[in-house]
């Protein structure tokens, strides 16, 4: 019982601690009830490991990603999944093995990570909503457009066109 309240704890520790979980709650991302969706998928991971003793890393990284596509509709592409999977493989075993004092020193570590500060997002794409009509022009104009001279185009001997007798012309250039 004391290992399901530690594995608990550690799990709820690891993925508080995520800039991408964060991120993705503080900023709205699962919607009006982003927290309770981060809440909820700390309790799923926990039972996912509960109900699979032999997890592998990959198979972790990848029942998070699922998660946080379907419920929070983000990818992760920073490179912390696989962090996250290798940490909570690394926490579930030392909850078995009962080494209860490690995981409460990584439980301290990833609060202290959790509250050293904010993360805000900027977003640098438009929207699917937005079409590009509605972009600024100030983004779209040049301000100078720098003269070039170009060279005159070469005098190409081309054959005077056919039509073909299935609608199309045809245009050849004389070698």
């Amino acid at each position: 019982m004391a290992s399901r309240v530690l594995l608990a704890e550690s799990v709820r520790a690891a993925l508080g601690a995520w800039p991408v979980l964060q991120i993705a709650v503080e900023n709205g991302f699962g919607g009006p009830h982003s927290q309770e969706k981060a809440e909820w998928m700390a309790g799923v991971v926990e039972q996912y490991f509960q109900t699979n003793a032999d997890l592998q890393q990959y198979e972790v990284e990848d029942f998070l990603a699922e998660i946080l596509n379907n419920e929070f509709d983000t990818m992760v592409e920073d490179g912390s999944l696989p962090q996250v999977a290798q940490q909570l493989c690394s926490l579930f075993q030392q909850c078995k093995r009962g080494e209860e004092a490690a995981v409460r020193e990584k439980i301290s570590q990833l609060s202290q990570n959790r509250s050293k500060g904010k993360i805000t997002v900027v977003q640098s794409q438009a929207s699917e909503e937005e079409s590009e009509e509605e972009v600024p022009m100030e983004t779209l104009e040049c301000s100078t457009v720098p003269s070039v001279a170009l060279p005159a185009p070469s005098p190409l001997n081309v054959e005077p066109s056919t039509e073909e007798d299935d609608g199309w012309t045809l245009v050849q250039r004389r070698k």
